[in-house]
């Protein structure tokens, strides 16, 4: 039997990972005719069951290119909108999509941030319901100890880029504005937790420098 989604919060949904994407953690926020859909879930009867009870999907947000899975049959279902930063637009042909450069407001709720370093179009979906969630793909996911670190692997595609953009994030958000992480990998260092919590404070105690001098791993 299909496991079902689970709530993080109230109206945010987590899939389970799926193999598809290499075991990335895709997530449904539901809000009255803004339905948004985070990367690419496992795609059955299980899912599209689950997404139609709730109004179907108005936006399907793609964090990184390894997120796409089953982009196109999701768009063939719901007749949604994918938004996708501009550098892994290419990977979608013969669909139609909506691009961003740097950021993308989908509505006052919801905005598409880029953050190059994973991949080159690699970015984070931030949603301004629950205390404020990033949704960060695979540009920042957790450790051991369930904090939220970079990664660095052997298919990183820009290393300094990557820690870049965690300080520009550091920069624009506060603890105020982000009190959640939802990453889109290694899910299972949470241990039953939902998200990871105290996410501003987490950010900013991510040593960047010494970051910039560890080897890539996997």
């Amino acid at each position: 039997m299909p496991k079902q989604p689970r709530a993080v919060f109230d109206r945010i949904f987590a899939f389970p990972p799926n193999r598809e994407t290499l075991g990335g953690t895709a997530y449904f926020i539901v809000k009255k005719n803004a339905n948004l859909l985070i990367d690419c879930p496992a795609w059955d009867e299980t899912t599209q069951q689950f997404l139609e009870e709730r109004g179907g999907v108005r936006w399907l947000s793609i964090t990184h290119r390894t997120a796409i899975a089953r982009a196109k049959e999701i768009q063939q279902c719901f007749d949604c909108e994918i938004v996708v930063q501009e550098q892994e637009a290419y990977l979608l042909p013969g669909l139609e999509v909506t691009t961003f450069h740097r950021e993308l407001a989908l509505d006052p709720d919801f905005e598409a941030i880029w953050t190059p370093g994973h991949s080159p179009g690699s970015a984070c979906l931030y949603a301004g319901v629950a205390g404020g969630v990033l949704f960060s793909g695979r540009h920042l996911v957790p450790d051991r100890d369930g904090n939220a670190v970079p990664l660095r692997t052997s298919k990183t595609f820009h290393w300094p880029r990557q820690l870049r953009s965690v300080a520009l994030l550091r920069d624009r958000f506060s603890p105020q504005t982000l009190t959640a992480i939802c990453p889109g990998a290694n899910t299972g260092y949470l241990r039953g937790q939902r998200a990871i919590d105290r996410a501003y404070d987490r950010l900013c105690a991510i040593d960047l420098e010494a970051a910039a001098q560890t080897e890539a791993v996997l």
